[in-house]
């Protein structure tokens, strides 16, 4: 794994290469596993990845460095760094450390013979205990490790090195907790390599590019066939060094935009049947190309499963970008999912690349595909056919790479047959269907998320609460839900805010009245009377007093998103006014 400086002197000599102990004798992670773990900090990871980013942005050629810097940190280690196959595949080397191996930055290593080598021959994470029993050049590098935590961490499938923490005494013993989070910070390295590589592959380009031209210079008047063919070069050099500089651009864009969303919650939270069958057939198409349509009601995590998709997916680290499709304006729909040149219309101060060219070899995830206009829906199926599309005010088709992922909480049939969705656009999307079940078709998971959401509510608003009630379980359990997981969300979160004890209750009064099938307010973009539609919303809005947002909200009454809805609103210009002052 590493040499005592940058020499290749004994410790690397054959005879000592030989196994002084076998691999069994020093791997612990099953020992790691079964320790006590401290709870998850998933807040102090956020604004780690959200630093991380920021560092990405700001000075990707130390980025490496500031990753170990940052892992040493969060894991309270005493060294800690990150190990990169050379481009042979033969030996390791140290790219960046931190804590008090710093010393032995650049140092390296044979590939086939060392910890880094083992965790990638297992492509598993591993704790070691004392591995230069094993590997004897380690006793030259001090001080000694007692535990070593290492993480491989791969590009396109393809491992490129390992992240890991050292303990040097036994001050401390890595947990479950620490192994989690070196994970996390696994996939943030995998993205911090590959624009690494990115700059390194543009300062070739751009060294190729001065080479090129001082060439040029050189050559004399009468030499016009070389001057024309050096210049060919150069405009493809530069059109290479333009594409990866547009490239970089994307993928900052889409880290800092993934770290900074806030998500539901981490991971699925569940274990009752129904959600076992959608995640067995997310398993199977997970890894293929096809597209995916997600269907269910509002509330019920169709993100959530499409993020599950892409991350189990050969795609999983390119973008991934969500588009609600019922928030964007109707004027601003093309550019938004394909982007514009500068002066394309009145505002079009500069070129902005759209959604489709951000996704570019990751996955787009079109929400709220129901409410697309007509004339998006036929642009969106020649996009899907043709696989390429054009920049409003552009000149010519972009090619694209992009898995597509759609879902509605629409019944697209019902809209075929109304004529507001367009049935060959269904029959491109529609390859392999996927519905996500509602709240209470699942009932069996409700104590799971209660739990779930206390403990994350509680730890943000520092109270401790040991358990909910028998009353206010029974009533979770028998509620019907109509707003699904975001509903049961938004009532706990209320919940924990006002409660004075350790064990959680809930007003009944906060659900009565409230488990119903509201009318489905239509699209504004559909065919159905505005009047109607109209009269449908005040209604909702004189009930909640003016609010859009929140359990008791317009939106939650009609089973809509609250972004959807604030469109509907500012479409019909309905004052929401009059009725906060009722």
């Amino acid at each position: 794994m590493i040499a005592s400086g940058n020499s290749r002197n004994d410790p690397f000599e054959s005879s000592n290469q030989i196994a002084a102990a076998p691999l069994e004798s020093i791997v612990c992670t099953q020992a790691l596993r079964n320790r006590p773990s401290r709870s998850p900090e998933y807040e102090k990871e956020t604004r780690a990845l959200a630093a991380l980013a920021r560092a990405l942005a700001d000075s990707p050629r130390t980025i490496l460095q500031t990753l170990a810097d940052k892992v040493f940190e969060m894991l309270n280690a005493d060294s800690a760094g990150l190990s990169l196959l050379t481009k042979d595949e033969k030996r390791f080397y140290w790219a960046a450390v931190a804590g008090a191996w710093r010393p032995h930055v650049g140092a390296d290593a044979p590939r086939n013979f060392g910890p880094c080598g083992d965790v990638l021959d297992h492509n598993s994470p591993m704790l070691f205990a004392h591995w230069e029993r094993r590997y004897p050049y380690l006793s030259w590098v001090m001080p000694l490790a007692d535990e070593g935590l290492l993480v491989p961490f791969y590009v396109n499938g393809k491992a490129v090195g390992t992240i890991w923490a050292v303990a040097h005494g036994n001050r401390r013993k890595f947990d479950a907790e620490d192994l989690r989070l070196l994970e996390s910070m696994s996939r943030f390295a995998s993205a911090a390599y590959q624009s690494v590589q990115s700059i390194e592959t543009l300062k070739v380009e751009v060294a190729a590019r001065e080479k090129a031209e001082t060439a040029l210079q050189e050559l004399t008047d009468g030499l016009e066939i070389p001057v024309r063919v050096r210049t060919e070069e150069l405009e493809q050099r530069n059109k290479e060094v333009k594409q990866l500089q547009e490239q970089l651009y994307k993928e900052n864009i889409v880290l800092r935009e993934e770290i900074d969303k806030a998500s539901m919650f981490e991971e699925l939270v569940g274990s009752s049947e129904p959600l076992r069958k959608v995640l067995l057939q997310v398993a199977k198409v997970a890894p293929t190309e096809s597209t995916v349509l997600i269907t269910g009601e509002t509330g019920t995590g169709k993100e959530l499963i499409a993020r599950s998709i892409h991350k189990r997916s050969r795609r999983f680290s390119r973008a991934f970008v969500s588009v609600n499709c019922a928030a964007i304006p109707y004027s601003l729909i093309a550019s938004e999912l394909f982007g514009h040149e500068k002066g394309a219309f009145t505002g079009a101060v500069q070129r902005r690349l759209g959604r489709f060219e951000l996704a570019e070899g990751g996955t787009i995830f079109l929400d709220e595909i129901g409410d697309l206009p007509e004339d998006s829906q036929h642009t969106l199926l020649r996009v899907l056919q043709e696989r390429e599309f054009e920049r409003v005010g552009g000149s010519g088709p972009i090619h694209m790479n992009v898995r597509v992922i759609a879902a509605t909480n629409h019944n697209l049939e019902v809209a075929i047959a109304d004529g507001t969705f367009r049935a060959d656009l269904f029959y491109r999307l529609n390859v392999f269907p996927l519905e996500v079940p509602a709240l209470r078709e699942r009932r069996t998971d409700i104590p799971m998320l209660v739990e779930y959401f206390i403990h994350r509510y509680a730890k943000r608003a520092g109270k401790k609460i040991r358990g909910i009630s028998k009353e206010t379980s029974n009533l979770l359990q028998s509620y019907d839900w109509p707003g699904n997981i975001r509903e049961l969300q938004n009532v706990i979160e209320r919940a924990v805010i006002v409660s004075d004890s350790d064990i959680l209750s809930i007003d009944e009064q906060w659900l009565s009245g409230r488990a119903f099938r509201p009318p489905a307010v239509t699209s504004p973009h559909t065919s159905a009377p505005a009047t109607h539609e109209k009269d449908i919303i005040e209604a909702a809005l004189s009930e909640s007093k003016g609010r859009v947002a929140g359990p008791f909200g317009a939106a939650a009454r009609l089973g809509v998103p609250s972004s959807t809805l604030e469109s509907k609103i500012k479409v019909m210009k309905i004052n929401k006014r009059p009725f906060k002052e009722a």
